[in-house]
């Protein structure tokens, strides 16, 4: 079977925005900096260089380094943190949800992406040092798009109540959990590495930032890569100038405004609000609204004058929570980033910001869509070949490609575009003669042609329907197929967690990964385990 790759354009899983923005479309170019090629780092390592505030390295490095104070860390992870200080450093950055246990196997892709550009990157440029970061998305505090997995189509739910940050959310209860989903591992030296992994993550830290940081550096510590909670006072501390521009100007809701209006062919993935900071407790983080010449915490009795805001951010910039538009400003600020690497959804709302970025003053990092892959085995793939399919049926409709392989399989044409075409002729004939009568004659043939055409179609209809039955054993072995490498019918990696694919392969998963994953390429790796 060829093993050829999908590109991301053809896929069919990638929305226009992003298919035009990956085409370089010139609609798109002054919303990014510059595209992600090897050559076009160089001019972003300069002007991040010139543009960035070099004094918020070391709180940057002094902030990680506390948060690593109890971790079992690599050598090549505490030179990555200790090379931050030197202005000749930069990062690369991908950020991610705190998914229980990882939650779809694209976080692994991320990741991998992030570590193997900084290889390239230094390859390329080896005066300069590169520094992986997963940035813990610890702030967020939708809790129901986290707290849950799949594995081997089963969801796994943590049934708990939340409404503050996730990243402070405690992890009691979770005993409970792991009891349930040991039962679905099995017994094997792989299943009981994955138990153990689970346990030391959640059950030996108190709260989902510490669980995740530990999970995260367990399986890519020895890679170098470097993981921020970045609900931390210190950080916040560097941000207080943007978010009193926020907070007193607006300034995102009116540079992005424009931008959502030249986007406006295409759906728009992330709208800005007048002020967009939350305001943050343990148990709380809602929006920061003003009204009434106040400012007031959405959903709560508490609010300020200007004078008590602006004091409350001097003293205590952490009960100030960046939202989706202001948090790419605060990892660029606080950050010496180069690149932000996300999926479609995530690139899509970045494009959105770079008129906001320019009118602060801000460098804007180059934009990189992440690798994606789909995994198979053998066995698959023999399948797929017994059954004629290429990797392109596979990424196809399920419905289109139950009519593709219909017509592929039939003896003769289910296509009645012959009988169409020469029942169009001789109504050409009877058309010739209507000009020649009156107009109820000539109504009468374009209605007979029309109801004659309409009969055609229903017979072609109902005879794709008589080769569907008569194929139905083919036919459901090949959507069989599809929808063990689609579950759900979408993309595996949205749906399967990462442990699904180490029970069968242990420690070689990770490494293949690397292997076969190129972070500037833009298609869908097709690998084998």
């Amino acid at each position: 079977m060829p093993t050829d790759c999908i590109s991301y354009q053809n896929s069919g899983y990638f929305s226009p925005l992003m298919n035009d923005y990956l085409d370089q479309k010139n609609n798109l170019k002054e919303l990014y900096n510059r595209f992600p090629t090897l050559e076009n780092f160089e001019g972003q390592i300069l002007e991040k260089q010139e543009n960035f505030n070099n004094t918020n390295r070391n709180t940057l490095v002094s902030v990680l380094q506390k948060q690593y104070a109890t971790i079992e860390t690599s050598h090549l992870t505490l030179q990555n943190i200790e090379a931050l200080k030197v202005d000749n450093t930069f990062t690369v950055t991908t950020g991610h949800q705190l998914n229980l246990f990882s939650g779809p196997l694209y976080f692994l892709y991320k990741i991998i992406s992030t570590i193997n550009l900084t290889k390239d990157l230094k390859a390329k440029y080896p005066a300069y040092n590169f520094v992986p970061i997963y940035w813990m998305a610890t702030e967020d505090h939708d809790f129901e798009e986290i707290n849950h997995f799949n594995f081997k189509g089963k969801k796994f739910r943590w049934n708990k109540i939340s409404s503050g940050p996730v990243g402070r959310l405690s992890t009691e209860g979770l005993e409970e959990f792991l009891e349930i989903y040991a039962q679905e591992l099995g017994t094997s030296t792989n299943a009981i590495a994955i138990q153990k992994l689970f346990q030391q993550a959640y059950l030996k830290h108190n709260n989902l930032a510490d669980a995740t940081r530990h999970l995260a550096n367990a399986l890519f510590g020895n890679y170098g890569l470097v993981i921020l909670d970045a609900d931390n006072p210190e950080l916040k501390r560097n941000f207080i100038p943007f978010m009193k521009e926020e907070l007193l100007q607006q300034t995102s809701h009116k540079e992005v405004s424009k931008t959502v209006e030249q986007l406006k062919e295409y759906f728009i993935q992330v709208n800005p609000r007048e002020i967009n900071l939350f305001y943050i407790e343990d148990n709380l983080r809602e929006r920061i609204i003003f009204e009434n010449e106040k400012y007031k915490v959405n959903h709560t009795k508490i609010e300020f004058s200007e004078n008590e805001i602006l004091e409350l951010l001097d003293s205590n910039p952490e009960k100030f929570s960046p939202n989706v538009i202001m948090r790419p400003l605060y990892q660029e600020v606080i950050l010496p980033n180069l690149c932000y690497i996300g999926g479609g959804g995530e690139i899509a709302y970045w494009l959105e910001l770079k008129s906001f970025f320019d009118a602060v003053k801000i460098t804007f990092p180059m934009l990189l869509v992440r690798n994606s892959a789909l995994l198979t085995t053998e066995k698959q793939e023999k399948k797929a070949a017994k059954l004629g399919l290429s990797w392109a049926d596979l990424f196809s409709k399920q419905a289109d490609l139950v009519n593709k392989k219909t017509f592929d399989l039939s003896e003769f044409p289910i296509d009645l575009s012959i009988q169409k075409d020469f029942l169009k002729n001789q109504f050409h004939y009877l058309h010739s003669i209507a000009k020649k009568t009156d107009q109820s004659f000539s109504d009468a043939v374009k209605a007979q042609e029309a109801k004659q055409i309409k009969g055609l179609e229903n017979l072609e209809k109902r005879l794709l329907k008589a080769q569907k039955r008569k194929y139905s054993d083919e036919l459901e072995r090949i959507t069989n197929l599809q929808n063990e490498l689609f579950p759900n019918k979408s993309l595996q990696e949205r749906q399967a967690n990462f442990s699904e694919f180490y029970l069968e392969n242990g420690e070689n998963l990770i490494p293949k990964l690397f292997t076969r994953l190129q972070a500037l390429e833009q298609n869908f790796e097709i690998i084998t385990l």
